[in-house]
């Protein structure tokens, strides 16, 4: 009898008709998964193999708009979910009403593993256990249509001490002899780890398997500081474990995110994907998509574009599309670029909202800012040799490779923003959420006389979901925002010949530090945003605080557009 390994995830539902969804398993062994509804909606689907892992993307129709419906998952034939004895409720497929009066986008990035119940969590508790909580505890409370992902969903770099031991465990045992460090990631055996333990958390799991998520990489989702360089980048490609890791980074990141990301009609004109399933083992066939992938990232987009009703999300990848020669330096390439503009400018009127998902900040504090444009003038040779290397040495130790690193880019997607809510039946918001840097801030833009879109423009920065940040880093953020902070930068830019950006930009929230979740509430063409931290709620010990009795608290809530 086929076995429930990880999952269900449900992932893709459909806005525009209401009636279909897709969702995500793994197995323990090649079967037919099927997705059971009351009322008769449901599908199935036969598994797919890589490296002697099998899964399935389920694309169920037959849904009724504007309606929550139970559903179970059956491996041939026998129920698999939901799991005998759980605790949580059903899991449920919540599909919009047509057409859709709004949506309610819950965001956030950089989430490490929780540990067992039951055990000290060190970093506080996991803002997405939290939530699944809530929302098991209250089945008709509010919940996000959609849980943005927005990086570093697995820490391949920072494993926990379990993952540490499993992975001596299983080098001993496949006897690879592997060079990698051993406190990281080296192949697809050890990336499917990662996921069973990040994905495998009971709340976690149930959380997924019933409020549809959209995932984009981030570089902990490979190595940190991935793709910050050509200099990088070659002295990786010179690392004997280099090849294995980022080819199994690829692969497992295409079976376990980006597939869900896409619909059922992109599924359907999937070349690589319909490769895959008419494999008997698609391994062969990934591993050359993946190691193509790395070679020449021009070959593949993992960006990609969802609606939810008259809301628009472009989510943009700011690490596999990088251009890296110093003095052509973007963080899209000229294809990738173009593609951002054309989802951004399509259908003038027919949104209400623009959201352009990024891992990484648009807007920083402005000495971080102008410190990342210094840096990279010098990389790129503005003080001459000597500086050029020093760069490169600040870069890789200070992880300066944010938009303002890249400034042409900064530059392109600066103008877009305004392009776009300058333009007749602009939306009514323009909003760059990102995560990465440990903390979550609101930043407002505000061009030159006459140049100020009509849209209201906001950055919402929401991070970490589950992990932690030093005190010192604590203290240079918040100083980064001060005037004498801004004046250091200003020198910095002076001495490394950068201009000064066409905006300036306030930060209007934060910071604030801790677990943390951002929602967007839109409807028609109002907004308005949350800010939820995860706060303990049982006994606080040397080693961290048990997760039982964790809550979620209020931050922050401010209405961004009133429609008018």
């Amino acid at each position: 009898m086929a076995g429930l390994r990880l999952g269900p995830l449900l992932r893709h539902v459909d806005w525009e008709t209401g009636t279909s969804a897709t969702v995500w398993v793994e197995t323990d062994r090649a079967c037919t998964a099927e997705v059971r509804c009351p009322g008769g909606a449901g599908g199935s689907a036969p598994t797919f193999r890589i490296l002697g892992h099998h899964y399935a993307l389920v694309v169920v129709t037959g849904l009724t708009p504007g309606s929550a419906t139970r559903y179970e998952v059956l491996l041939d034939g026998e129920r698999v979910w939901p799991l005998a004895g759980s605790p949580q409720p059903p899991s449920t497929i919540h599909t919009p009403p047509v057409p859709a009066t709004g949506a309610v986008v819950a965001f956030g990035s950089c989430r490490w593993a929780a540990p067992a119940v039951g055990e000290p969590d060190p970093v506080g508790p996991d803002v997405l256990d939290t939530l699944s909580a809530r929302l098991a505890a209250d089945p008709e409370a509010e919940r996000p249509d959609v849980l943005l992902l927005l990086g570093d969903q697995v820490y391949a770099d920072e494993t926990s001490a379990d993952t540490r031991a499993w992975i001596a465990r299983h080098r001993r045992a496949a006897s690879t002899g592997s060079a990698a460090p051993p406190d990281q990631v080296a192949d697809y055996e050890e990336y499917t780890h990662l996921y069973d333990e990040s994905w495998g958390d009971p709340e976690l799991r149930w959380l997924l398997s019933t409020v549809p998520s959209c995932m984009i990489f981030d570089d902990h989702d490979v190595i940190d500081d991935w793709n910050t360089s050509a200099a990088w980048v070659a002295d990786m490609r010179a690392t004997p474990w280099w090849h294995e890791r980022i080819t199994s980074g690829l692969m497992s990141y295409w079976v376990y995110q980006h597939l869900g990301n896409l619909s059922p009609a992109e599924l359907a004109e999937d070349t690589l994907y319909a490769a895959v399933l008419a494999a008997d083992d698609g391994t062969e066939v990934l591993r050359a998509f993946a190691e193509r992938a790395d070679a020449d990232p021009a070959t593949v987009r993992w960006s990609y574009r969802r609606d939810f009703g008259r809301t628009r999300l472009v989510m943009v990848d700011t690490r596999a599309a990088r251009v890296l020669e110093e003095q052509q330096r973007a963080m899209l390439d000229a294809e990738e670029a173009a593609w951002l503009r054309t989802q951004a400018f399509e259908d003038p009127g027919g949104v209400d909202h623009l959201l352009i998902g990024t891992s990484l900040p648009w807007l920083l504090p402005p000495m971080v800012h102008f410190a990342e444009g210094w840096h990279a003038a010098l990389c790129r040779g503005e003080r001459g040799p000597r500086w050029a290397r020093f760069g490169e040495w600040l870069r890789r130790r200070a992880d300066l490779e944010h938009w303002a690193a890249f400034t042409s880019s900064f530059d392109n997607l600066t103008e877009t923003v305004a392009e776009v809510g300058r333009a007749d039946a602009a939306p009514a918001t323009v909003c760059v959420l990102s995560g990465d840097v440990h903390h979550a801030y609101v930043a407002e833009p505000v061009w030159a006389t006459g140049q100020q879109p009509h849209s209201h423009v906001f950055q919402f920065t929401c991070s970490p979901l589950h992990n932690s940040v030093p005190a010192a880093i604590r203290v240079g953020f918040r100083f980064g925002w001060s005037r004498f902070a801004k004046a250091i930068g200003h020198l910095l830019a002076r001495h490394g010949r950068v201009a000064r950006p066409a905006v300036r930009w306030e930060r209007t929230g934060g910071p604030w530090f801790g677990n943390q979740l951002m929602t967007l509430t839109l409807r028609g063409r109002t907004a308005r945003l949350r800010l939820e931290k995860a706060s303990a709620g049982g006994k606080r010990g040397r080693r961290g605080t048990d997760r039982a009795g964790a809550r979620l608290l209020g931050v922050l809530d401010r209405s961004l557009a009133d429609g008018s």
